[in-house]
This record gives C-alpha cells, structure tokens and sequence, in this order.
C-alpha cells in the first residue's frame, strides 16, 4: 500500500517517542511506501481533486537524519491507498477547515483514518459528555457564575481549555477557592471562550491513564502519566513519568463498552483517557503513547495499529 500521513512538520518530529514515526516505521518494515504532507499544503481547486503537496520518504534509521525524500510534488489525495490524520491540535478554525477537505478527498475515492466526519464530530473533550456515565461530572459553559456555581457544588474541581493539549492551561481550584476568579479570566477571557470543569479526581495520584482502542480492540497495556511533585497535571509534556502497566479489568470494562461505537463511527484510532475507573478525555486527532508502551511492555502497539490499518482496507476493496 501507498500510504500519505497529514501530519506536523517532519523536522519536528522526536522520533525517539513519537507514535506517527512508529506507524510509520512498520508500514515500511511491511514493505508499504510512506509519504508524508502538511495540513496547510493541501489543496482543493474546483474542476480538480483535493491535492497535497508530498514528499515520498524512506526511513533510514540513523535517529540524526531519519528520513530521506525520494520525490516531492502536489498529488491527488485519492492517489493514495490510505490518508492517515495526524496533525496535532489545536482543533482551531484551520483543523475544521482541513477536515472538510478530506472529506471531499473521500467523496473522490480516498481512505482517511480517522474518519473527517467523525474527528469534527467529537471534539476531544466535548465527546466525553456524551458518555457522562463513566465520566466525573462535568460542565462546558462560557458562563463564570455557572463555573462557581460548579465548584460550590463539587469543591475541588479542574478547569481546562477545550482546545488544549499536553497538558496545557490546567488548572486545579480547591475548597478554598483561592484564584477561582483569576483562573476564570484567564481561560474564559470574558465570556468569550469555553471551559470545561470537572470535578477533581484524587485518583491521579496513580496516573492519567491512556488507554488505546485500535479497530473496535482495546491494547492490553496503558501508560500511567504520573505527575511529578507539586505537580497536578500528569502529561508527559508537563513532566508526568510514563510508566506502563497492564490493563485492569475496570478499565477493560469501560473501554470495551466505548470501542465498538467509536469504531463504527470511523475512528480507527482513539486514547482514552482515565483516572481511576472514569474516562476524562477521549482523544482522537492524534494519540500517542504507542512507543512508551511499546519500550516498556514489548506489546507491540505500532503493529497492532498496521493489522487494523490493512483489515480496513481489506475490508472495504
């Protein structure tokens, strides 16, 4: 198969934990061609396909100088065997726009994992209400009087933007209240933002888990991302240690009850999430953690991803 990943640009990737790099690097053990473009590169002109600029690369090995260009030039999205999203957020104005465009690459003929539809249809922490059974309670509200209404109600509580990532703009409110205000400034800049507000889940202490669904299958293995110190925020890009750890039979129960409706909605991949035995966050632009478990457990997760990739395409010729 020929297979063109929407991704950030490659020069930023770190390669050493990267989950795109790892999708990548079994593809071409498969013995599957990778291409790779940028989301503002692509293109739709009327009378003609949505197009891309691409570059065809081979992965070398050498961690200094990862990748080679073989070719490079703007090509038809429907060209590809498969188009595999993963650029990273913010899910802003410009990811919106881009998800239409694959979506009109898929009226042509293309393959896109995730699903366009689905990716706009489940913003990544709105999509979590929808499930609020196995979620702490939750609020999304421009509203400051609902936010401290939310918090006299629940006491210690978590506020975070909807388009944040890695941890970024967390922020934890206890009982006493203290900067309740400022943060609802901050975050909510006047009315003209939304906030998500969930109630604060002592269970971190053991770790943000991320659970992975790949094809409707939940990976045997999670990556508890413990916060450091006087750390709240347990992301790995806010300094969370990333430890590996099987999947208990909780979790398993939670995440077998959300796979096979998030699958069937077109998303091939998706992290889950979980502190404790409640699902927080369900994310599906880009998950990571696929090398992480990988090091840890020596469950292949990359490969796990490739066999759900290729039953896909069977499935559909």
């Amino acid at each position: 198969m020929n297979i063109l990943f929407v991704a950030d640009p490659l020069v930023t990737f770190k390669i050493y934990k990267d989950s795109t790099f790892a999708m990548m690097r079994e593809l071409q053990r498969r013995g599957h061609a990778v291409a790779a473009c940028e989301a503002q590169h692509l293109q739709w002109q009327s009378g003609h396909p949505v197009s891309a600029l691409v570059r065809h690369i081979t992965l070398t090995g050498d961690p200094d100088d990862w990748y080679h260009v073989s070719r490079q030039g703007r090509e038809a999205l429907h060209g590809f065997n498969a188009v595999i999203m993963r650029k990273d957020p913010p899910f802003d104005s410009e990811y919106f726009y881009a998800t239409h465009l694959l979506e009109q690459a898929e009226r042509e003929g293309a393959r896109v994992f995730n699903s366009p539809r689905a990716l706009r249809d489940h913003p990544e922490k709105l999509a979590l209400l929808e499930f609020a059974q196995y979620a702490p309670p939750t609020i999304v509200t421009r509203s400051p009087e609902a936010i401290r209404h939310f918090h006299a109600e629940q006491h210690d509580i978590i506020l975070k933007p909807l388009d944040g990532m890695g941890g970024m703009g967390i922020f934890r409110v206890g009982p006493d209240g203290m900067n309740l205000g400022s943060i609802i400034e901050t975050l909510n800049q006047g009315g003209a933002t939304s906030v998500m507000v969930q109630r604060y889940l002592p269970e971190i202490v053991d770790g943000d888990k991320r659970l992975l669904l790949i094809g409707g299958k939940v990976a045997p293995f999670v990556l508890a991302r413990i916060p450091q110190g006087s750390e709240v925020r347990g992301n790995l890009a806010a300094g969370g240690k990333g430890v590996a750890q099987p999947l208990s039979d909780e979790n398993r129960a939670v995440a077998e009850a959300l796979a096979p409706t998030l699958a069937a909605r077109g998303l091939l991949l998706v992290g889950l999430d979980m502190i404790g035995n409640q699902v927080t966050e369900i994310n599906v632009t880009s998950p990571t953690c696929f090398q992480e478990i990988t090091d840890q457990t020596g469950f292949d997760v990359p490969a796990m991803f490739v066999d759900a990739l290729e039953a896909a395409m069977e499935a559909s010729a």
